[in-house]
């Protein structure tokens, strides 16, 4: 009786814990605003077009997980950032310049 509560506690948490891996996503784009007092940002994503060319994606408005780390970047800049959304707010855990 023991080991069946185990699996099926087990088998219940697999769900939950992969809802929240899927809630990551991995963006790129240039900042059109940014707000330090807040710990708001906003980013206008790049989005691929034809022939090689870019084209302006979404915008959107995130809360920024680590308010010290928006003392480093400027309304302009392009970064990659990861973005987790949990219960429809979306937050940026992770904030970078793109590669080359």
């Amino acid at each position: 009786m023991r080991t069946a509560k185990f699996f099926l506690a087990g088998a219940t948490a697999i769900p939950v814990l992969m809802s929240t891996a899927y809630a990551q996503q991995t963006l790129t784009g240039t900042i059109t605003t940014l707000d330090r007092l807040t710990g708001k940002i906003t980013i206008q994503q790049t989005k691929g077009g034809t022939g090689g060319v870019s084209t302006g994606g979404a915008t959107d408005e995130y809360k920024v997980q680590d308010r010290p780390q928006l003392e480093n970047w400027h309304a302009g800049d392009e970064v990659t950032f990861t973005v987790s959304e949990d219960s429809g707010a979306k937050t940026i855990t992770k904030l970078e310049k793109p590669k080359p």
